[in-house]
């Protein structure tokens, strides 16, 4: 099924890109890159056991950076690196109303990773699969569970 490029409104409207996600190999040695080369961070180390990964999210501007790390060799953002190497994982907006968001574009033709939303480090989530974003894997986050 391709997406319905007809449509007269959006199917979602991005109010802000929330994050930017790239997956590492060594989160602290990242950390520390990313400290002394750009001035961002530092931040707490979270587990989340969910996704398999060890994330951190850091403030740059009105924005921020995450940082994932796989918590092992079988998990997905092991594969991606292994894949692509380390790099940029994925981009992440903030919306309105997740759960509607993500019944218009299930309605309009983009194949979602979660069909309902979830917790994850930036609040409730979802993912948009890459086939239907021109190869980019897009998070979703509820506007009012970021940080304001």
């Amino acid at each position: 099924m391709g997406v319905d490029l007809q449509r007269d409104t959006p199917a979602c409207v991005a109010r802000d890109i929330n994050h930017v996600c790239i997956a590492v190999r060594d989160i602290e040695e990242t950390m520390r890159f990313y400290e002394v080369a750009f001035g961002v961070g530092p931040a707490e180390i979270e587990r989340v056991t969910d996704q398999a990964v060890i994330a951190a999210m850091v403030t740059v501007g009105s924005s921020q950076l995450e940082f994932i790390q796989p918590m092992d060799a079988d998990s997905g953002v092991a594969k991606f690196i292994e894949r692509r190497g380390e790099g940029l994982h994925h981009i992440c907006f903030d919306v309105d109303d997740l759960e509607a968001t993500l019944e218009r574009l299930d309605s309009a033709g983009m194949e979602l990773i979660d069909k309902t939303p979830r917790k994850g480090l930036a609040g409730m989530i979802a993912f948009v699969h890459p086939s239907s974003t021109r190869g980019v894997l897009v998070e979703l986050v509820e506007r009012s569970e970021n940080r304001g």
